[in-house]
């Protein structure tokens, strides 16, 4: 096996077992940590 045939399988595995992050996860988790790191609250713009 080629080190080219290694690397797609490698790449292809890495896809099917892992589910994408989203574009909208970030924020709020991102925002907990800071409120975290912060030692703050998180605030929530909608209920």
């Amino acid at each position: 096996m080629t080190s080219k045939q290694r690397f797609i399988k490698s790449i292809v595995a890495t896809a099917q077992s892992e589910a994408p992050v989203m574009p909208w996860a970030r924020g709020a988790r991102r925002q907990a940590f800071i409120a975290k790191r912060n030692g703050g609250f998180l605030l929530k713009k909608s209920a």
